[in-house]
């Protein structure tokens, strides 16, 4: 069984900094490609940044400057640092993540169950 969990999600004014954290746990041999998204109350689910297992990454346009992805293999455990934050930010933070469980396993796409991000004064 694998699980992601996130954490590090809040309360926090505009201008300021959130780290988020994604960790795939359980019965976890690699972890490939992973995704941040973000869905906000009546908008549609919308990709933040992706990273591959050799760290290449890419972003929406809405964070780009702001946001840094990172990831730690031996820790199977990605970062989002978001910094200058704006209130269009807020929204529920999910995790996504291609895991195999075991060796030649096949890899299989996984969630977090989101963590809320407020930016608000």
């Amino acid at each position: 069984q694998v699980q992601l969990v996130e954490s590090g999600g809040g309360l926090v004014q505009p201008g300021g900094s959130l780290r988020l954290s994604c960790t795939a746990s359980g019965t976890v041999f690699s972890v490939g490609t992973m995704n941040w998204y973000r869905q906000a109350p009546g908008k549609q689910r919308e990709l933040v940044a992706v990273i591959a297992r050799e760290g290449g990454s890419d972003y929406a346009d809405s964070v780009k400057g702001r946001f840094t992805i990172s990831r730690d293999n031996a820790k199977n455990t990605m970062y989002l640092q978001m910094s200058s934050l704006k209130p269009e930010d807020t929204a529920v933070y999910s995790c996504n993540a291609e895991v195999a469980a075991h060796y030649r396993g096949n890899y299989l796409w996984y969630w977090g169950q989101g963590t809320q991000v407020t930016v608000s004064s």
